[in-house]
């Protein structure tokens, strides 16, 4: 018998029906059923008015050596943009719907639904979703079929209260299917793209941003000597500055923010253009200039930017942080205090500070 398979369609549990989800998930998947804790979205797919399938998406495996590996993120990265993937954790075709192409059909509709259905119950993107398959009872032949790509096995340990087992029981096949095109290439960027980032950035530069941003550093004298100067020190000030304010930190990321630039936002900046292209200043260029740059001026240039463009604070917020590494004359330890808008989350000025009692 075949059924058509155009007439299959699928969509989030809705909150009345989850007591039946839950008890068929129970009644006849080998896993039984699984608690909706945290990121958790349950999916039916139905042909007509009948439910044919259950599935269910939650967190990413914290830990899963095959898929970090093929990912090629840094261990300092993959914690914060494990956010990022979602784990089908339960996959059930109902006992009267087992036809041919239903279950990678199944899949395929939630594919094509899920990354808008996860911002609109979560606010977070997705980029690349995870399974895993136990070899001993199944192939993963309906994951092959819907496009999933199978990594290879994990090394069969399982997560306990304590950690993890201390005995390689139960290896599993891991697949993996984009959400976007380029998941992988995202999700092993030195530098997040600021659209997945949890806690985006508060400002987005507009093109007037960009183009007069630069024009605040004019007045500050240059360090450098004159020779080989490649940048203007107001352009490399402007895009050291533009990214602090689209939330980049450190040399590296502040580089790696400047090198996507494309080039109508460099040439707003004021890039110089060499070989018809509009170039960045590097991460040694940006480096020699902070260090390099009088504080001073540059606090009181940020100062005025802050005046012309940073939207009206309704209280404001004192920080102060001892910075570790920071020695003055004295060889004491440096410590800083931050004035900080509770509504921008704009730093609006530092200041050294006294010893601390």
């Amino acid at each position: 018998m075949k059924i058509n398979l155009g007439q299959l369609s699928t969509r989030p549990v809705r909150k009345v029906e989850e007591p039946r989800y839950r008890e068929l998930m129970q009644q006849y998947h080998y896993l039984g059923d699984l608690a909706k804790i945290g990121h958790t979205l349950w999916y039916v797919a139905t042909h007509g008015d009948e439910w044919a399938a259950l599935l269910s998406f939650s967190a990413a495996a914290w830990k899963c050596g095959v898929r970090d590996r093929w990912i090629g993120w840094d261990f300092r990265h993959q914690y914060d943009r494990l956010k990022l993937i979602a784990n089908n954790s339960r996959f059930l075709i109902l006992p009267e719907w087992h036809y041919p192409n239903l279950g990678s059909k199944a899949l395929s509709l939630c594919h094509q639904r899920i990354a808008g259905d996860w911002r609109i119950h979560f606010g977070q993107s997705l980029l690349l979703l995870e399974t895993f398959v136990d070899p001993s009872r199944f192939h993963g032949t309906v994951y092959r079929a819907a496009n999933w790509t199978c990594l290879g096995l994990t090394r069969g340990y399982s997560r306990t209260r304590d950690g993890y087992s201390t005995v390689a029981t139960s290896p599993k096949l891991v697949f993996t299917l984009p959400v976007q095109r380029d998941a992988r290439a995202q999700l092993s960027r030195f530098t997040l793209n600021p659209i997945y980032r949890t806690g985006a950035p508060k400002i987005m530069l507009t093109v007037q941003q960009m183009r007069t941003l630069p024009d605040f550093f004019n007045d500050i004298p240059d360090p450098r000597r004159a020779e080989g100067k490649r940048h203007r020190l107001s352009v490399v000030l402007g895009i050291a500055a533009g990214a602090t304010l689209c939330g980049m930190r450190g040399y590296k990321a502040i580089a790696a923010w400047a090198k996507d630039l494309k080039p109508k936002a460099r040439e707003r900046f004021g890039c110089r253009r060499e070989n018809k292209k509009y170039v960045v200043p590097s991460e040694s260029i940006i480096r020699d200039v902070l260090v390099r740059v009088d504080p001073v001026k540059l606090d009181l240039a940020l100062q005025q930017w802050n005046a012309a463009f940073a939207k009206e604070d309704q209280s404001l917020a004192i920080d102060g942080k001892t910075m570790c590494s920071a020695i003055d004359e004295a060889g004491r330890q440096t410590h800083i205090m931050s004035v900080v808008g509770h509504e921008t989350a704009l730093c609006l000025t530092q200041k050294k500070s006294a010893l601390c009692p």
